[in-house]
């Protein structure tokens, strides 16, 4: 997965970094809220039945932040292929879910925290890295 970014104009989310629309970002926060709730990790059934639901059709209530406390109910609907291929997937490629071959769990993980970090270690290799030099030739 390619995450593109401006440096000027980050989101405070990072939902909003690694993903590309509004309803991405709404189901893979829902995701993640979902894990912490069951203390860090699901199993492969409870995630079958997040997805389910999400296909089905889910009602969100939500609180908003005004001092009334006004509620409102949002209706999210979402196919459970696209759940699995582009939320899912990517989260798990990315580091940021972990899936245990033996307990058949999810987990949330901090690899992608370390993969961050080896990426910009990277860069400070190659800023570092001496010049080559080339030249360009032109074409006959």
């Amino acid at each position: 997965m390619v995450i593109l970014f401006d440096q000027f104009n980050l989101p405070d989310n990072i939902y909003e970094i690694i993903f590309a629309t509004k309803q991405q970002v709404i189901v893979a926060k829902l995701l993640i809220e979902q894990i912490k709730l069951k203390d860090g990790e699901i199993g492969k059934t409870e995630m079958s039945l997040f997805a389910t639901a999400l296909h089905d059709g889910t009602i969100l209530e939500t609180k908003d932040d005004t001092p009334l406390g006004i509620k409102k109910d949002i209706q999210l609907s979402y196919n459970k292929r696209q759940f699995y291929d582009r939320i899912l997937t990517p989260m798990k490629t990315m580091g940021l879910i972990d899936y245990d071959l033996y307990k058949k769990t999810y987990k949330i993980s901090e690899k992608f925290n370390k993969n961050m970090m080896r990426i910009g270690l990277m860069w400070l290799q190659e800023l570092r890295r001496p010049p080559k030099a080339f030249t360009l030739k032109q074409k006959k």
